[in-house]
């Protein structure tokens, strides 16, 4: 039983009925959305959540467990940060058009925006430029607000429009136009100068003498231009740098920037697209320069797929798409914080 001074239990009527108005836009949204994937002709698929590697990224952390093999070996697996590399397993194998309500694992990561424990909405398209998926992108968002008869986005004292045409903008762009920097002059042969940037950024931003180029890079973005995107509409920021490029490949137009791109909301991220990079000595240089910076930041490093990197050579060109799910619901339902959103809290809260 509750202390007197203590809060009932997120389980008691009284708390839930609060909570419900939220979950019930949830139900609406992931009915809709999951029609328009229908309509469009796309798979639903279901894809394992242990996984050898949990994806090799920096900054990502993944809770770990051990299985006790029929012999009694035992195997070391992680619960995926994304469904991304069965996904790609599947496009090397024929699938054309999936997606996938994806329930994703990240440690270190608890807020008003950030869950251990989310729903990742993931979609691939085989044979499609990443341009498709951004379309895309803006499209099943503006199905969530039409599913909750929402007339507008708004947190945290921004507000934005889903059914306005997006304002699309380049990182490069962005970082002119709200910090005065020239983000493309501080990169060379798909390198950072971090001399460059540093000195380019000094006056916007704290720099350790520890700090890399994507340090700097990230301070920039998430001081600077990130409050300032998704205001009044959505905004698409596109063309990221090669030094940021993670699983996207690089423009051919332009060696210095990726096909990447994500979506943004009253300053809240919703979306991370790419061009899917195909060419698998690249992505295992990528991951093994993110491994080491794991290490040295982190002293861990997670292991590579290498099932998947024969996937990406078998891949064709591809684009695709990770959304926040719960960040989606939360702007389409009005709530103000994501747990507000999700049917259970996560484990172990009141």
């Amino acid at each position: 039983m509750a202390g007197i001074n203590q809060p009932s239990p997120w389980w008691s009527a009284a708390r839930h009925a609060d909570r419900k108005p939220f979950l019930m836009a949830r139900s609406a949204i992931t009915k809709a959305v999951r029609a328009w994937f229908d309509e469009q002709g796309f798979a639903e698929v279901e894809t394992a959540i242990l996984q050898v590697s949990p994806g090799n990224e920096t900054h990502l952390h993944a809770p770990r467990t051990e299985l006790t093999c029929a012999d009694g070996t035992r195997a070391t697996r992680y619960l995926r940060t994304s469904p991304e590399f069965a996904a790609k397993k599947l496009l090397a194998a024929g699938e054309a058009k999936i997606f996938e309500f994806a329930r994703v694992f990240r440690d270190r990561e608890r807020g008003d925006l950030h869950l251990p424990e989310f729903t990742m909405l993931e979609w691939y398209r085989a044979n499609a430029p990443y341009d498709a998926i951004m379309a895309d992108s803006i499209v099943v968002i503006a199905h969530a607000a039409q599913a909750t008869g929402i007339g507008r986005f708004s947190f945290r004292g921004r507000t934005a429009d889903p059914f306005a045409e997006p304002e699309l903008l380049t990182v490069a762009a962005a970082f002119e136009r709200f910090a005065g920097i020239d983000l493309l002059a501080t990169i060379a042969e798909g390198e950072g100068d971090r001399a460059q940037l540093a000195a380019a950024a000094k006056t916007r931003v704290r720099i350790a003498d520890d700090d890399t180029w994507s340090d700097i890079f990230s301070k920039v973005l998430v001081e600077h231009v990130e409050p300032r995107l998704g205001q009044g509409r959505l905004t698409v920021l596109f063309e990221y740098p090669t030094p940021e490029a993670a699983l996207a490949r690089a423009k051919a137009a332009d060696p210095r920037v990726a096909e990447r791109f994500e979506v943004y909301a009253c300053g809240v991220e919703l979306a991370n697209g790419f061009g899917e990079l195909t060419d698998a000595a690249e992505q295992r240089h990528r991951f093994d320069l993110a491994m080491d910076e794991k290490a040295r930041r982190y002293g861990e490093r997670y292991p590579l797929d290498d099932d998947f990197l024969d996937a990406v050579a078998a891949m064709p060109e591809s684009s695709g798409i990770a959304l926040g799910f719960d960040r989606l619901v939360m702007l389409a339902s009005g709530a103000l914080r994501i747990d507000q959103v999700v049917w259970t809290p996560p484990a172990g809260e009141a």
